[in-house]
């Protein structure tokens, strides 16, 4: 096949098999907390999030992604010089390992503990033909306060969790969605077919052994080409928006001023602050040789 029909054919979304798996996964998740004494009587929220809830994941995606929020217990971060005393916070009454804890008792109590494997972040749930390969994040509710006022935090809240090793993670699934369903309107329906193609495309260089292309994380991609200007999609050929995503991925990753200012699809939090598990020099390169892997002139 020509490129165009490639890239056409990567940009189409799961299918409804996959679909219908996923739901089921997540019901049995809901049923797993409802069914444990003590979970059963918590505020807790179970979702999908991350790609597949993003309509951006590709078959060799990792596992689905689903959260287990305790919605009564959360984070916090205040503005500098403030402490939970400002705001009239108190300690919630469970800590995270002890929830964590409890989630992976209701978990192996209901799809058995040998279907059920701790992870530093999350709980592995295999698959079977009902169900599709989970990871489970058990989490609190986050909440980010920008200001003086009580309830002046924003919303909605995002998740927070530990490892188990001990460092805090913050997401905004809700923010990452929203803001992804918003890209795919102004672009003409183009957004997420675009990061399906580059992840396919990463996808196929790993296989082919480019080095550039390894540990190339799937969100590192979907917030790239999330930044990319809108009038930057919807050409006639898919060919020409990939030539157009990739050329603009690699320009704003050339130098760190350049792309200092750039966000996650949440837009919340800088996407290559020193904290995250990826750099700009390591994007630059993998969008170089995807440039060099297609041919583009």
């Amino acid at each position: 096949m020509s490129w165009e029909d490639t890239f056409r054919s990567w940009g189409g979304p799961p299918g409804q098999t996959e679909k219908e798996k996923t739901e089921n996964t997540e019901n049995a998740i809901k049923n797993a907390i409802q069914k444990d004494n003590k979970l059963s009587q918590m505020d807790i929220s179970v979702f999908v999030q991350g790609s597949y809830k993003s309509q951006t994941s590709v078959r060799q995606d990792s596992d689905v992604d689903f959260c287990v929020r305790l919605n009564s217990t959360f984070f916090a971060r205040y503005p500098e010089g403030k402490t939970c005393e400002d705001y009239g916070n108190i300690n919630g009454s469970i800590t995270f390992t002890d929830f964590k804890n409890l989630v992976e008792i209701a978990l192996k109590e209901h799809f058995g503990g040998d279907k059920v494997v701790r992870g530093n972040k999350a709980f592995d749930i295999h698959s079977n033909s009902y169900r599709v390969d989970a990871d489970v994040v058990p989490a609190f509710a986050y909440r980010y306060y920008n200001g003086n006022g009580k309830e002046d935090y924003i919303t909605p809240v995002g998740i927070g969790f530990r490892t188990d090793e001990g460092i805090r993670i913050n997401n905004w699934p809700n923010q990452v969605y929203d803001n992804g369903v918003a890209k795919q309107d102004n672009t003409g329906g183009r957004y997420k077919k675009m990061v399906r193609v580059v992840k396919k495309l990463r996808n196929k260089m790993q296989d082919d052994n480019i080095k550039a292309a390894l540990n190339i994380p799937s969100f590192l991609i979907e917030s790239l080409v999330w930044n990319v200007p809108d009038n930057g999609f919807n050409h006639d050929d898919y060919y020409d928006d990939v030539r157009h995503v990739i050329a603009d991925c690699f320009n704003k990753t050339i130098k760190d001023e350049d792309c200092k200012e750039l966000c996650e699809v949440n837009n919340i939090q800088y996407l290559f602050h020193l904290s995250q598990p990826w750099n700009r020099t390591q994007a630059h390169s993998f969008f170089n040789a995807i440039w060099n892997y297609i041919g583009f002139e």
